[in-house]
């Protein structure tokens, strides 16, 4: 939780210097500077050009799957009338704010916070210019909003990659049903991994399963962490979490010798390290969010009442590969991961 409150107070902190400088550019509050932007088309000219940036967290397959697929959505509807400003915050809180503030002072059209991080930048660094979030598990945890009713209220909406815990955890308990205790491996810095780990013990306590927490702070954690949890459990669970799904070499480098599986909470962790996982597509959630930006930018949807919208589709998928090595056999409704 300190985590948290110092990642929100570090983001208002840089937000606050990139817009007085542009409440200093507004002559003392003429709102004519883009820096107050608020874009809420309702008449679109021909000439109209919209600009939106875009700050991916990290890169690694899902993420890039979401920013894809919101660019491809807004390129069909709108063709060479759109332009995107697509920057990588190279998993750095700090940079994803500087790159936010950026958007904010270049007074683009909107924003696009591509996972939690970006997202709580974004909400420091603008409270006008129109930011959706994609990657994002819970918004209410993310914003800290505790009356949570689907919408913000604010200039913020988006679509979530929470997929049914539940479900992830009847899949464990269904491969492994002889399983003592369950390993749960998330970045205690990352807010909505947390989240995800609470709704699995949850899930475990009602099956009466054992399970364990391993909590990394950074990358730099992972060996000697994962190296401990496949020491004392029957498998791992690992989250939606983008430090590890930038680390699943290094766990497949320990899980798999030692012969322990990991159920992943989504599909490139799974093809990194993992046997199973029930999956969203990235690529569609991102496209889904892009036709949310389409419905604000040119239609005039009003962004403070938009609720937050979640994968359409769940699939039940495999790693062949390491399904082989370790002698795991899932049922026929599985895909595998191509």
């Amino acid at each position: 939780m300190k985590k948290k409150i110092l990642s929100a107070v570090l983001c208002a902190a840089l937000a606050a210097a990139t817009l007085m400088g542009c409440a200093e550019a507004n002559n003392g509050g003429n709102d004519t500077n883009n820096c107050g932007n608020t874009t809420t088309n309702t008449t679109v000219s021909e000439d109209t050009t919209f600009n939106i940036g875009i700050c991916q967290l990290i890169e690694h397959p899902a993420l890039d799957a979401a920013t894809q697929g919101f660019q491809d959505a807004l390129k069909e509807k709108l063709g060479d009338k759109v332009t995107f400003d697509v920057q990588d915050a190279q998993g750095e809180q700090t940079t994803a704010a500087t790159i936010v503030n950026g958007f904010v002072s270049s007074g683009y059209d909107l924003i696009l916070a591509n996972a939690t991080t970006p997202l709580q930048c974004a909400a420091a660094a603008t409270t006008k210019i129109p930011v959706l979030g994609t990657s994002v598990t819970d918004y209410a945890t993310a914003l800290e909003i505790s009356d949570w009713t689907g919408a913000t209220g604010r200039n913020i909406s988006g679509t979530s990659d929470l997929a049914p815990i539940d479900e992830q955890e009847n899949m464990l308990v269904d491969l492994f049903p002889s399983a003592k205790k369950v390993g749960l491996l998330f970045c205690t810095a990352e807010a909505n991994s947390v989240y995800q780990i609470k709704l699995f013990e949850k899930a475990l306590e009602a099956d009466g399963i054992a399970y364990q927490e391993y909590g990394i702070a950074d990358s730099n954690e992972v060996q000697a962490v994962v190296s401990t949890a496949a020491s004392e459990c029957d498998v791992l669970y690992i989250p939606t979490d983008n430090t590890l799904a930038n680390c699943t070499e290094t766990v497949y480098n320990i899980v798999v010798p030692a012969g322990v599986p990991v159920i992943a909470g989504e599909e490139g962790i799974c093809a990194g390290c993992g046997v199973a996982t029930l999956s969203i597509s990235y690529y569609d959630l991102g496209y889904q969010t892009g036709l949310m930006a389409y419905d604000i930018l040119v239609n005039g949807a009003d962004i403070t009442t938009m609720s937050v919208q979640y994968a359409k589709a769940v699939t039940m998928k495999y790693n062949a590969e390491i399904c082989d090595k370790l002698g795991v056999t899932v049922p026929e409704t599985y895909e595998a991961i191509q």
